[in-house]
């Protein structure tokens, strides 16, 4: 089983007339468990390095959120047992595929099986978007300027959703968060 093979079984699921979210997490499961503690410490490193552009006043706050929530979510989807088995968002889940697979060959480092980065942050996206139902940057997540990623009243608000909209590989298109009103 290569990394790549996940495109291939989330694309006949997605052939099924409604998901549900067992039948998504079984296949989010089944790939976690090939990423080992290496290959997550190989994507902490890359992502120390990626974060070297980050504005120097917001460079911790940011790894700690990614390292957090995107690496270490590999565990928690390995694990998670207790959630509402309902229907995903099938249109999103569809709608999501081409960019899955644009972000899939964009993140792959080199076409060696030892880079899993690309494999971790599509388990990342699908999970926290259709099994958690929450934003793919997390509530308190900070971007430049002292923005925020809010919640309020059960809906989900990014301050910078809107600038990625004209960027076709941007995970911002499969996040539920709504772009924060007035900004």
């Amino acid at each position: 089983m290569d990394a790549e093979d996940i495109l291939i079984e989330l694309k006949e699921l997605s052939s099924n007339t409604a998901i549900k979210k067992h039948e998504l997490l079984e296949i989010l499961k089944k790939y976690a468990r090939i990423i080992s503690v290496q290959d997550l410490m190989m994507a902490t490193a890359r992502m120390r390095k990626d974060g070297e552009y980050v504005q120097k006043n917001y460079r911790e706050k940011y790894l700690k959120v990614y390292i957090k929530y995107f690496i270490m979510r590999m565990k928690e989807v390995k694990e998670k047992e207790d959630y509402n088995d309902t229907e995903i968002d099938k249109e999103s889940f569809d709608t999501s595929f081409p960019m899955l697979e644009r972000t899939f060959e964009k993140e792959r480092l080199s076409d060696s099986d030892e880079d899993k980065f690309p494999l971790i942050y599509v388990i990342t996206a699908l999970y926290t978007t259709f099994i958690l139902e929450e934003p793919i940057h997390p509530v308190g997540s900070e971007f430049p300027g002292s923005l925020f990623v809010e919640e309020k009243n059960g809906e989900f608000f990014c301050p910078v959703k809107d600038n990625q909209k004209d960027n076709i590989n941007a995970i911002c298109h499969l996040c539920l968060a709504e772009q924060t009103p007035d900004i």
